[in-house]
């Protein structure tokens, strides 16, 4: 693996600084790694055998670049390499907003309208035992998502109590 090989210069995230350099989600893959010349191009080549051995094709038109503290003419550099697209920052992957702030309340702004938009479909429709179960299990299960990799601050936290205290 090219990684392994020091190809492609690892993310070390984190207070333990682990390194990272791949996500995965079915059909997805998020490569992670320092922004030099010298990874981008394994990248490239590591797609490239990848097209060889699986006869598989790399779907360039869908396939995007971005750069978190980048400036724009070194991402344009390697999305020339890479033939890919420039994507804007903060984007949406796995519906979760990658490149901004955890800490301000507009970086969860998602989240609350979406239980917002659960609640206001759910209306009127269950008595008092059924919003109690709605709440515990479906309802707080979309914030979780977001829990498992930022921390969310307190006046975030009291809104989506305040949103769950108004459909009981």
């Amino acid at each position: 693996m090219t990684v392994e090989n020091n190809l492609i210069d690892s993310l070390e995230i984190g207070r333990k600084k682990v390194e990272v350099n791949m996500l995965q989600y079915a059909n997805d893959t998020l490569f992670l790694c320092e922004a030099n010349t010298k990874s981008v191009f394994n990248i490239k080549a590591a797609l490239t055998c990848f097209e060889l051995c699986s006869g598989l094709k790399v779907n360039f038109l869908k396939s995007r670049i971005g750069g978190l503290g980048l400036d724009q003419s070194t991402v344009q550099k390697f999305a020339a390499i890479l033939n890919f697209n420039v994507m804007e920052t903060p984007f949406m992957y796995l519906g979760m907003l990658v490149g901004g702030c955890h800490k301000r309340e507009r970086f969860w702004g998602g989240v609350i309208d979406r239980l917002e938009v659960r609640l206001n479909r759910w209306k009127g429709r269950f008595f008092f035992t059924g919003r109690i179960c709605l709440i515990k299990y479906i309802l707080s299960s979309i914030p979780l998502f977001y829990l498992s990799l930022f921390n969310m601050s307190y006046v975030v936290a009291n809104e989506i109590v305040k949103i769950q205290k108004n459909f009981i």
